[in-house]
C-alpha cells in the first residue's frame, strides 16, 4: 500500500518572493539554495540553506526549502523537523504544514499528519493538493470512505489528474466497490493513456478475478506504456505463470532483475517457476539470491530446503530448515519435513522430535482457528511454493551485504568513521589542508609548526600517499633518527606515523612509546600510539578471520558484530586515550576516539557518552553526529539514531542519507 503513491513536490508553485528589505548577501544566498533545489542538487542546497540560517534564524522559509531538500534525501525526520521550525517562525505558512503532513504521512504517523493536512486546508482551502494528500494518507490509514470524500473534492478542481481517479479507485476496492474501482480505473485510463499505472490497477484488478486474458492485454498495453516500468513486467509474469507458460513468465521476471538486480521478489519467484519445470540448478541460485537480500525471510529457506531435498542434498536441506525454524518456531510444516530427511539419515530420535513438535503446533494452530492473529505457518494444509505478489513482504535486509570491508574514509559504509590521528598526506601539503572546518585547535596547529612537516594533518582519512611512497619516507625518517645528535621526540613521532602507515605496527607502538618516555605530557603522542593499537589489532584479526568492521546487522537490535567473536582487546588503546583526555581534556576529537574503541568493544553506553562530549565540545562535528546515530541505532533507538543521522548529513556526510534511505526501506 505504501507504494501506490508517488507524491509530487511541486516546487516552483510553493516558491516565495524573497523580502525586498533583506540585505545583498541574504538575497544571494537564498537564490543560490534556491537554484540548487531546482537542479535537485539537494546535497549542495542544504549547504547552502544552513549558511542562510546561521545569519538569520528568522528565515522560517530557508527551513522550509532545507526541509524538501531532506525529504528529497530521505531524510525525513530532518525535514520534519526543518518544518517544524518553519511554523514555528511562521504559524500560517501553509506549505509547511502541508509538507510536514507529507513527511509525516511517510513516517507512517498518520494521526499528526492528519492534523497538519486540516491546518493547510483550514489555511488555504481552495488548493486542491492537500485534499490529494490527505486522501493518500487516509487511504494508507485504512479510512477508506474519508479518502474517497477528499479524491471527490480533488477531483472536483483537478479532473485531468489520472493518480486520483487510481487511488479513489482502490479505495472503492477495498470497500469491496468493485463497479466503481473499474469505473475509476477507466477514468484514469481515459485520462491519460500514456500512464502504465492505470492499466496496471486494473490489470491487478482483472488478475483477482481470473479474467488473465483481459489481465494480460493490460499489461501489454502498460509495457507498451513504459519499457521501464516494473511492475508491468511483474505482472504479466504472473499471468503467464498462472496460464501455464512459464518461459513467457521466467523472460518477464529475467526483465525485472534487469531493471532491478536485487528485487528479491523477481528471483523468489523466478526460482518458484524454475522450480516448476525442473530447472532445480537456476532456481537454486535464484533462492541463494533471494538469502542474500532477504536473510531473514523464512519462506526463502522452506522453499530452498524443498529444492535441496529434490536434488539429493539432505543436509542442506536440513540446514535450511532448521534455519527456517530459528526464524519461526511455530513453523509445523518445517518440523514436518525436517524430521523426515531426519528418519532419511537414521536420526530416529530427532525425527521422532520433530514429530512431536509438529503435532503440538499444529494442535495449537486449531485450537486458535478464530484467533486471525495466529500464524499460517502452523498449518500444515498451506502451500509455501506460489509466486507472491508484488505487494508482499518479501524485504529482508542485510547490512552485512551493504557494508563490506571499509573503505579507509567510513563514508562509503554503513560502518564507524574511523579514529583521527595525526598522518602524512600529499594533499595537506597541496592544498594548505583547506577543507571543511568542523573543529578548531589552537594546540593542534601550534603542535604541527613543531613537527614543521608539511605533509602533516589530522585526519580520520587513510594517507593518499603511494605506498611505494610510503617506504621511502619511512627510510628518510629512519635516517633523520640514526643521525641525530641527541634524541628527539619530534622525530620519533615522525617515524612511528610512517611505520604505522606501512603496517610495521609493533615498531610503530615501539616508537611512539620512546616519544612519549622524552615528552610524557604530550596528548597528541598518546592518541596516535592508541589509534595504531587499535589499527594493529583489526589488521591482524582481519588476517585470522576472528573480527570484521562494525557493521549494521540485518537485525539492528542485536548486538555489534564483532561483540564476544574475538580475543582481542582495546583496553591499552582505551588507556591511551584516557591518558590523552586528562592531558587535553577540552580536546573533542579525544573524547571521539575513545568513543570508537568503546563501540568495537561493545560499550555502547559508554560510547554514547563520549560521542555526546565530543558533540558538546565541537557541535560541528559531524563525524560524531554520524557513529553516534549508528551506536543508537544499535541500541534500538532508531529515531533518535536517525536524528544524529540527519544532523551529519546536513554537516556534509553525504552516507548518512544511505543509512536514512536503507532503514526507510526496512519500514515499508
Amino acid at each position: 500500500m505504501k507504494r501506490i503513491f508517488t507524491f509530487i513536490l511541486p516546487l516552483l508553485a510553493m516558491l516565495l518572493p524573497v523580502d525586498a528589505d533583506a540585505q545583498y548577501d541574504r538575497n544571494y544566498i537564498y537564490w543560490v539554495g534556491r537554484q540548487c533545489m531546482m537542479e535537485n542538487n539537494y546535497r549542495e542546497a542544504i549547504d547552502v540553506l544552513s549558511v542562510l540560517i546561521r545569519f538569520d534564524e528568522k528565515a522560517y522559509d530557508a527551513y522550509f526549502y532545507r526541509g524538501i531538500a531532506k525529504y528529497n534525501l530521505d531524510d525525513l525526520l530532518g525535514a520534519d523537523a526543518d518544518f517544524t521550525a518553519a511554523i514555528e517562525k511562521n504559524p500560517v505558512y501553509t506549505g509547511a504544514y502541508y509538507y510536514r503532513a507529507i513527511t509525516r504521512t511517510r513516517l507512517g504517523n498518520y494521526d499528526d499528519a492528519l492534523k497538519d493536512f486540516q491546518e493547510a486546508i483550514d489555511l488555504r482551502p481552495d488548493l486542491p493538493g492537500p485534499y490529494y494528500s490527505r486522501g493518500v494518507t487516509r487511504l494508507l490509514n485504512q479510512q477508506f470512505e474519508s479518502a474517497v470524500d477528499d479524491f471527490d473534492k480533488f477531483i472536483k478542481q483537478e479532473k485531468k489528474n489520472a493518480d486520483a481517479y487510481i487511488n479513489r479507485g482502490t479505495s472503492y476496492l477495498y470497500l469491496k466497490d468493485t463497479v466503481k474501482a473499474y469505473d475509476d480505473y477507466d477514468m484514469a485510463i481515459r485520462t491519460n493513456r500514456e500512464n502504465p499505472n492505470g492499466y496496471n490497477r486494473r490489470g491487478m484488478l482483472y488478475m483477482q478475478q481470473k479474467r488473465y486474458d483481459e489481465a494480460r492485454a493490460d499489461f501489454d498495453t502498460a509495457v507498451a506504456c513504459d519499457s521501464t516500468y516494473l511492475l508491468s513486467y511483474f505482472n504479466r509474469a504472473m499471468v503467464y505463470s498462472y496460464t501455464n507458460r512459464p518461459m513467457q513468465s521466467i523472460r518477464d521476471f529475467d526483465k525485472v532483475i534487469e531493471l532491478d538486480s536485487t528485487s528479491s521478489l523477481g528471483y523468489f519467484n523466478r526460482g518458484i517457476v524454475r522450480s516448476q519445470i525442473g530447472d532445480y540448478n537456476r532456481a537454486l541460485e535464484d533462492f541463494d539470491r533471494v538469502a542474500m537480500f532477504s536473510p531473514d525471510n523464512v519462506l526463502v529457506y522452506f522453499n530452498r530446503a524443498m529444492l535441496y531435498t529434490r536434488l539429493g542434498d539432505t543436509d542442506a536441506a536440513i540446514a535450511d530448515y532448521t534455519r527456517a525454524i530459528e526464524l519461526y518456531p511455530d513453523f509445523a510444516n518445517a518440523y514436518i519435513n525436517r524430521s523426515i530427511l531426519r528418519q532419511s539419515k537414521h536420526d530416529v530420535e530427532g525425527a521422532r522430535r520433530d514429530r512431536a513438535t509438529a503435532q503440538r503446533k499444529i494442535a495449537e494452530y486449531k485450537s486458535r482457528l478464530q484467533d486471525t492473529t495466529y500464524s499460517i505457518y502452523a498449518d500444515t494444509t498451506q502451500r509455501f511454493d506460489r509466486l507472491l505478489s508484488f505487494e508482499s513482504k518479501l524485504i529482508g535486509r542485510s547490512f552485512e551485504r551493504i557494508a563490506s570491508a571499509g573503505t579507509a574514509s567510513g563514508e562509503d559504509e554503513m560502518s564507524l568513521i574511523p579514529m583521527f590521528r595525526f598522518t602524512l598526506m600529499r594533499s595537506a601539503a597541496q592544498t594548505g589542508a583547506v577543507q571543511r572546518t568542523r573543529y578548531y585547535s589552537q594546540r593542534v596547529e601550534d603542535f604541527k609548526t613543531r613537527i614543521g612537516n608539511p605533509l602533516l594533518t589530522l585526519s580520520h582519512r587513510a594517507s593518499d600517499i603511494a605506498p611505494d611512497s610510503l617506504v621511502m619516507l619511512d627510510r628518510t625518517s629512519a635516517e633523520q633518527v640514526r643521525n641525530a645528535a641527541e634524541e628527539s621526540w619530534e622525530l620519533l613521532f615522525e617515524r612511528g606515523i610512517s611505520q604505522s602507515l606501512i603496517k610495521q605496527y609493533t615498531n610503530a607502538v615501539n616508537t611512539y612509546t620512546d616519544a612519549i618516555r622524552l615528552n610524557p605530557g604530550n596528548p597528541f603522542l598518546y592518541m596516535n600510539r592508541a589509534t595504531t593499537r587499535a589499527e594493529m589489532i583489526d589488521f591482524i584479526s582481519s588476517i585470522d578471520n576472528s573480527y570484521q568492521r562494525i557493521t549494521v546487522d540485518s537485525d539492528p537490535a542485536k548486538r555489534l558484530n564483532n561483540a564476544g567473536t574475538r580475543s582481542y582487546s582495546y583496553d591499552e588503546a582505551i588507556e591511551d586515550m584516557n591518558k590523552a583526555i586528562k592531558l587535553y581534556p577540552d580536546f573533542a576529537y579525544g573524547y571521539y576516539n575513545r568513543a570508537n574503541l568503546m563501540a568495537i568493544s561493545g560499550r555502547l553506553p559508554e560510547a554514547y557518552d563520549d560521542y555526546t562530549k565530543a558533540i558538546e565540545l565541537a557541535p560541528e562535528l559531524a563525524e560524531a553526529y554520524y557513529n553516534r546515530g549508528l551506536v543508537q541505532i544499535f541500541m534500538k533507538d532508531t529515531r533518535k539514531g536517525c536524528m544524529d543521522m540527519s544532523k551529519a548529513g546536513e554537516l556534509g556526510i553525504e552516507a548518512a542519507y544511505k543509512v536514512l534511505a536503507q532503514y526507510r526501506i526496512a519500514e515499508h
